[in-house]
């Protein structure tokens, strides 16, 4: 069961299923930065900032996965 988590995680469905999922979560972060900046909260803007700063570097991951799946596709076509 686990190999099969694995394999989903590393097909193309399952790196546009996370491609989703951080885009929502890129939703709540634009959020709570609009929140902070309303409340002047430096130290929540901090850590929207640095949620943002993870969900902008998983994206790149995610990108540059789906980039060498594409690779891999068209070398065994």
């Amino acid at each position: 069961m686990a190999k099969k988590a694995t394999n989903f995680k590393k097909s193309k469905t399952g790196l546009y299923v996370s491609l989703g999922s951080t885009a929502f979560g890129a939703i709540s972060v634009a959020k709570q930065i609009r929140l902070a900046r309303n409340d002047n909260d430096t130290l929540r803007l901090i850590d929207a900032t640095v949620s943002a700063a993870a969900i902008v570097t998983g994206l790149a991951i995610l990108y540059r996965e789906l980039k060498r799946l594409g690779d891999d596709d068209v070398l065994l076509g």
